[in-house]
């Protein structure tokens, strides 16, 4: 990958991030970026969605949240959605967009980072893990929870 950089989520990068293409099988892990979007108008001081762009193209997509009242300590600081191009991932595109959600957390004043995932085989947990996370405990729809501390 070449110079990667992060983009404020917007009417021009939606439709790349919406077309992300994913491998086979990884579909069933993903929300479409388009319902951060939504979810960011209706609570902007909370949201924090971005496109990870190498040049011009966008190769990726996360958004995080950031709540110090949420009810759930899972939520007030946390990966909502990280979503990488099938041909960006293995090059460190995740990786870039997670730490940048990572610094903002501790930017911010938050100590840790949280993730939720769905178990599976082409699911995300390796790639947590690798980042750092450990898992935590579990959701009572049965996702991991991971936390990386920062």
């Amino acid at each position: 990958m070449g110079d990667l950089r992060l983009e404020e989520l917007s009417a021009t990068t939606i439709v790349a991030a919406n077309n992300l293409t994913l491998r086979r099988g990884q579909e069933q892990f993903v929300t479409p970026p388009s319902y951060a979007l939504a979810e960011a108008s209706m609570n902007p001081t909370t949201s924090w969605p971005r496109v990870v762009l190498d040049g011009d193209r966008v190769v990726g997509f996360i958004r995080g949240n950031f709540d110090p009242d949420a009810i759930n300590e899972e939520f007030r600081s946390c990966v909502w959605r990280v979503t990488v191009a099938a041909d960006a991932q293995g090059t460190g595109v995740g990786r870039f967009a997670v730490l940048a959600l990572a610094k903002e957390a501790k930017d911010r004043g938050f100590t840790r980072l949280t993730a939720l995932w769905e178990p599976g085989e082409m699911g995300p947990e390796t790639f947590f893990l690798r980042l750092g996370f450990k898992i935590v405990g579990q959701t009572q729809f049965g996702e991991n929870m991971g936390a990386l501390d920062l």
